[in-house]
């Protein structure tokens, strides 16, 4: 459900062309955010993560964002024509003038990066600060540009956007942290749909490849900072780069899989870039608990649902929702999410998450529904929009190697309910997608 306090759409003009754009927070400073090229400025609002990012970047400033022309709620562009990098950059001091600023701290995010060092480049009279996140200066390879992505996976992307644009399959790809969340991977999914048609993505991502700044970040004269997560799609050798060309720029590398900043660990990037335009580096009333996660799903939900029709799916849902809301109920769980064919909770004792898992599985059985489960006992961080951090990951890991009917735990929670009666059988080791080191997995034995 949108929150309700999103921001109202504003139009500002570009000579015939109408952007769309959003202010939230309140200044000084001014920040212009020059987003990654797909963008809706009310969809986002409904992502809690990409909620959370605006609104912590809105805690110390009044963030100024907007969808390029071609983009989102902006008027629509030609195919045969699309914008020059210098006509989608005017778009950012048209915002900016319609606001009535005159200088403003701009950050670009992912390629748009590129737009931002353009503009602060072409325009530092209007930039008090430059902040480059997850930067790239160019993001295909070139003999000069080994970080850079090889032509034949350019390809490979474009082909992939034009075949499946919508469906999550892009997010999926370069953001590890929510690959194995169905749920995450829809929300993205119908974002992107609304941001821009199959068509449209796949010409800006060939023209995106097409893009080299590197001659231009040794002309910026603008405080700068870049700030790159390890191991993102334009990794932090792209991101030294960058700095490395832009007199003075500072860079810091902060821990991290994703390319899309409101997904992840938002903190971690919103955290430098506060600290360098406000001179202060925050501090967080962060709620962290030791809380054992458990993930369920429906085990071949798409089937059933096509077997039953709409009406008889919808009725064995709402059974399967109160069969498992009373799971946890009787076992001490705190619900996260219930939400189509799946579940997410926490517990403070990790044999009474294991034992409410059992509960369930055994509860929808006489419904012919057949579930499979994934735990694991960690740190978690108690937020706004549920709970967050690397346990939740590995939970949702976990759940994805389980099959029908199995509930499988790491080591970590085996180890903690010795003596509780409880029986498992190794499943080896495995890597587990965006999360370090290899992983024992174990299976509940009923």
């Amino acid at each position: 459900m949108r929150p309700s306090d999103v921001p109202d759409v504003k139009y500002a003009r570009s000579g015939d062309v109408a952007i769309a754009y959003q202010l939230v927070g309140e200044g000084p400073p001014d920040l212009a955010l020059v987003s990654t090229w797909f963008s809706h400025v009310e969809a986002r609002w409904d992502i809690p993560a990409f909620a959370h990012y605006l609104r912590r970047l809105a805690s110390f400033s009044r963030v100024i964002s907007f969808d390029k022309r071609g983009i989102g709620l902006s008027d629509p562009v030609s195919l045969d024509r699309l914008p020059l990098l210098e006509e989608w950059m005017t778009d950012v001091g048209t915002v900016i003038d319609a606001v009535g600023v005159e200088r403003a701290v701009v950050m670009g995010a992912g390629e748009g990066s590129m737009m931002a060092a353009l503009f602060a480049a072409t325009h530092p009279d209007r930039v008090s600060a430059l902040v480059l996140a997850n930067a790239t200066a160019r993001p295909a390879w070139a003999p000069d540009n080994p970080s850079g992505v090889r032509p034949e996976v350019v390809e490979a992307i474009v082909e992939s956007v034009d075949r499946s644009w919508g469906d999550g399959t892009t997010v999926a790809a370069t953001n590890p942290t929510v690959a194995d969340d169905d749920h995450a991977i829809q929300e993205w999914g119908r974002f992107l749909r609304l941001a821009a048609s199959p068509s449209v993505a796949a010409a800006v991502i060939r023209m995106i490849f097409e893009l080299d700044v590197r001659a231009v970040l040794p002309t910026i004269r603008v405080p700068t900072l870049v700030v790159s997560r390890r191991d993102a799609m334009f990794s932090a050798e792209s991101g030294r780069v960058v700095a490395g060309l832009i007199p003075g720029a500072e860079f810091v590398e902060v821990p991290g899989v994703d390319y899309g900043l409101a997904i992840g660990d938002v903190d971690s990037v919103v955290d430098e870039v506060e600290a360098f335009v406000t001179g202060t580096r925050p501090t967080h009333d962060v709620d962290r608990v030791l809380a054992t996660v458990l993930f369920t799903d429906i085990v071949g939900s798409t089937e059933r649902a096509t077997q039953l029709g709409d009406r008889r799916w919808a009725e064995l849902l709402a059974e399967h929702h109160r069969v498992v809301q009373t799971e946890f109920d009787r076992h001490r769980g705190r619900v996260v999410r219930i939400e189509g064919d799946g579940t997410l909770s926490t517990f403070d004792g990790p044999a009474r998450a294991v034992r409410c898992a059992m509960a369930i599985r055994k509860a929808l059985s006489p419904l012919g529904v057949e579930i499979r489960a994934g735990l694991h006992t960690g740190e978690v961080e108690l937020a706004e929009t549920g709970v967050e951090g690397i346990a939740v990951h590995i939970g949702a890991r976990i759940a994805a190697l389980a099959g029908p009917g199995e509930v499988l735990v790491s080591r970590t929670l085996k180890d903690l309910v010795a003596g509780s009666g409880l029986e498992f059988q190794d499943r080896g080791t495995h890597e587990l997608r965006g999360v370090p080191d290899t992983w024992q997995i174990f299976q509940v034995q009923s």
